[in-house]
Order: C-alpha cells, then structure tokens, then sequence
C-alpha cells in the first residue's frame, strides 16, 4: 500500500470529473432527444438495445429500466447477433445501439440489415463523427468528455453520461405515458412495491371452516365456535347469513368479568358494529386499518353482507405487507 496516495482526493476528483460530464451532457439535449422519444413512444414493438463491452453493461440496464417503465425492452449482444441473435429484431422495434466511439465492429457489422429491415436506429455516441451516428435516424452525443480514468483509458465518465441519458429518456416516457405506480408493481411482483400494491385481503384471508354461528346462538355455542375455528373470533350471522356481529376473546374477557352464564343470548354480549372490508381492498390498507384500531382480525364482507372471509394481522405480516 501506497501511503503518499490521497484516496479521497483521487475520489473526489474522480467523482468531480463524471459531474462535469453530466453538465456536459446536459447541454448537448436538444430536438434529437425529442425525436427519439416519439420514436419510442410510438414503437409497436420492443425497444431492443444493443453495445459493447462495457457499453453492453451499460445498455443491459437502460432495457431493463425500459421493460420495468412501461416500455417492452430488452438487450442483444451485438456479437451474438451476428451469429442468429438479430433474428430478434422484427418489424415495429425500435433499435438502440451504443458506442463511445461510434466504430464498434459488432455493431457496424448489423447496421446494413438493420436499414434493410426498416428497423429506426437511436445511436448514442461521444459525437457524431462515427459510423453508428452517421447511420442513425436520431444520433444522440454524451459530448467529448475526460474520462475520470487517470490513463484516460477505462470507461467512466461516458458510461456514467450514457446511463444517465438512458435514465432520461426512460423517465420522459414515463411523464408522456402517464406511468404509475399500479402500472410499476404490475412488472415488480416479488418486490415490496409489488405486494403492497397488487396484493389483495381476498389474497390472504381464510375462507375454509369459518368460525360462525346463528344470532339464537348462546355464550357457550360461542365458546366452542372461538376454539375450533383458532381466529380467536366467531362472527354471528342471520337467516339470510349476512353478518350481524362478532364475538372476540376481548368480548369473553368482559363477559367472564360480568359473571354471565353460559346460557346467555350472543346477542346480548356480541358487538354489533365490527369493522369489515371488501374482498378486494389492499392488504396494506387493511393493515393500516387494523393498526389504526389496535385490532388484529378483519372481517371481509361481501356486497350482500355475507361473510367472504377473515383476515388476520398474523397473515398479513406473513405474507410481507407492510
């Protein structure tokens, strides 16, 4: 270890550098940027992304964040492409190809059936001198910034301004098409977003075996209900099996106090007003809610007021929802 070598001054000049090519970046935005947009916009394929090297590295994330945006994307290597791989590319795509220097071989090698297949081609390249820009319908440049590399040789400040512009064109497609945050956890399933956003209290609840009894029922119908069902509840219901009450553990606890007999209507000792749901409200709302009530079962009524299901904080966090 070299101990003359100021790492955080390296760092911070590192870091400094990549900023001023984002600065540069940013002025080189103009009518092209805009073009490209509408190109992708009004794609009736996918928006296939091709580079690289370390331009590949980069072009796999912009199709990802593409395809996780709204916007069918995906990446081809441009050397398996030219052995079979460009059969990926149908009428309606998009191409996106990405070069520093804009003389990749690889790519250079599929722009002559790229233009015979009709296919508009986005470039995005340090300028507009090279092959890839020239053959372009929408040239996008990054500028002739420094790369943060001391030897002015490994990609830095371009891959940084390259995934910066991808990350640009990606969020203005997200303004034009009015993307939300439903449309987002739709291609997120397994995330945190997903779950809370998709997943419903039907999803969850148990509907097998309810624990429920008639509103002639007694105190001690009740207390065989609570046991065999392991809710800690029993929900009470009429001739017509809409729900009319629930009887909870709180609700034994204040029945024990007040010494009633078993022989006692559950009527007299039911509450009338529990707090009840849709079947297809979030679950993160009916968490919420049964936080906000200190309550940890839901019950989940139907339309008609008939019980579709109970819904426990137990499962809830089992599940993730959070």
């Amino acid at each position: 270890m070299d101990a003359s070598v100021d790492y955080l001054k390296h760092a911070k000049d590192a870091i400094k550098t990549e900023q001023h090519a984002l600065d540069l970046l940013i002025e080189q935005l103009d009518e092209r940027f805009v073009t490209a947009c509408h190109l992708i916009e009004n794609c009736q394929g996918r928006v296939v992304v091709t580079g690289m090297g370390k331009s590949g590295l980069i072009g796999r994330k912009i199709a990802a964040t593409f395809a996780s945006t709204g916007t069918p994307s995906f990446f081809m290597h441009p050397g398996e492409a030219g052995h079979g791989d460009l059969g990926m590319l149908v009428k309606g795509d998009v191409l996106i190809g990405i070069s520093n220097s804009g003389e990749s071989d690889e790519i250079r090698t599929l722009l002559p059936v790229v233009k015979k297949l009709g296919i508009p081609l986005i470039s995005i390249s340090r300028d507009k001198r090279g092959i890839l820009p020239r053959s372009a319908d929408v040239a996008l440049t990054l500028g002739a910034s420094e790369e943060a590399c001391p030897l002015g040789l490994a990609p830095t400040s371009s891959t940084t301004a390259t995934l910066a512009l991808g990350d640009a064109l990606a969020v203005a497609l997200v303004h034009s098409k009015h993307f939300t945050s439903e449309d987002f956890a739709l291609s997120h399933p397994a995330g945190a977003l997903g779950r809370k956003l998709l997943t419903q209290v039907k999803d969850l609840m148990h509907v097998n075996n309810l624990p429920t009894i008639d509103e002639h029922s007694t105190l001690n119908e009740a207390l065989f209900s609570m046991t065999g069902g392991r809710l800690g509840m029993t929900v009470i219901t009429n001739a017509n099996n809409q729900v009319v009450g629930v009887f909870t553990d709180g609700d034994l606890r204040r029945s024990l106090a007040r010494q009633l007999g078993l022989d006692t209507p559950i009527s007299q000792v039911m509450s009338t007003n529990p707090k009840s749901v849709n079947p297809d409200m979030r679950a993160s709302d009916a968490l919420t809610l049964m936080n906000e009530q200190k309550i940890n079962q839901l019950l989940i009524i139907n339309d008609d007021k008939t019980l579709a299901g109970i819904l426990t904080l137990h499962e809830l966090l089992h599940a993730g929802v959070n």
